[in-house]
């Protein structure tokens, strides 16, 4: 045990607890932000369909999806919980021992895996902007007065 006071011990415990909810926080948004893009893409699809009513849609990317993408989000937020519970009780330890140490590793560790993500999801945004067009409205054509 530490011969730090005992009101310096409480205080660097609390700021542990505090930084283990920002990181629960942060996996819930991520798994959050997988469930709905992995979804929004479901929805992009079913529209698209009920405008066009072609049964044959053109063949997605098959590895740039949104639902791809929304799965590794998921499962990205899930080992980030795992992180965060693994990352409080070592600073736990480290505080009870007197002997707390930074980590710089799971900062680089998740702003890469994040940038990753960020990169991947790029093509998803350059294939959706190739998409068919609705044959309902013809291009440079003005909206009809109830859509205005």
């Amino acid at each position: 045990m530490s011969k730090m006071p005992k009101i310096d011990r409480q205080r660097e415990h609390q700021a542990n607890e505090r930084t283990f909810l920002a990181w629960l926080r942060t996996s819930i948004s991520l798994i959050g932000f997988g469930f709905a893009i992995a979804r929004f893409g479901l929805f992009i699809r079913q529209l698209n369909f009920s405008l066009t009513q072609q049964q044959h849609e053109p063949a997605p990317h098959p590895f740039f999806t949104s639902e791809n993408l929304g799965i590794c989000l998921v499962i990205f937020g899930i080992f980030t919980l795992l992180l965060a519970v693994w990352r409080y009780n070592q600073v736990f330890s480290q505080i009870e021992e007197g002997n707390y140490q930074p980590s710089k590793f799971t900062v680089w560790v998740m702003t890469g895996v994040v940038i990753i993500f960020g990169i991947l999801s790029i093509p998803l945004l350059l294939l959706r902007s190739n998409a068919p067009r609705s044959p309902y409205r013809v291009p440079n054509q003005p909206l009809s007065r109830h859509f205005r």
